[in-house]
């Protein structure tokens, strides 16, 4: 699954020559042959999947939308909550300590 995934057929990476094209210099004629008949015309098939949606699988596509959205809400709303907790120490200890220290001055 976490496997690299090589190509069978890569694309060329460097600099592509065109091919080079030879031509005759003399030509024979032989005996006249009958044409070939064309070969039938056949509908051009693609080679992507097409995905299908049943009104189940639109419905479990929506469900699951749905539970990535509260899931990653409640993720950041927590993150969010735990930082101000922890500003909200950091505030309280600074008082403390200045507290602390002007206690002493007036001594």
């Amino acid at each position: 699954m976490l496997r690299p995934k090589i190509p069978t057929m890569p694309t060329p990476t460097g600099l592509v020559s065109r091919p080079i094209v030879i031509e005759p210099t003399a030509v024979i004629q032989h005996a006249p042959v009958t044409p070939a008949p064309a070969p039938a015309a056949q509908a051009p098939t693609s080679s992507r999947p097409t995905v299908h949606l049943t009104p189940g699988s639109a419905l479990a596509l929506v469900g699951g939308g749905t539970a990535v959205v509260l899931v990653v809400g409640a993720v950041l709303v927590s993150m969010l909550l735990a930082v101000a907790v922890t500003a909200a120490s950091v505030a309280v200890c600074a008082l403390v300590i200045r507290s602390l220290i002007s206690s002493q001055h007036h001594r």
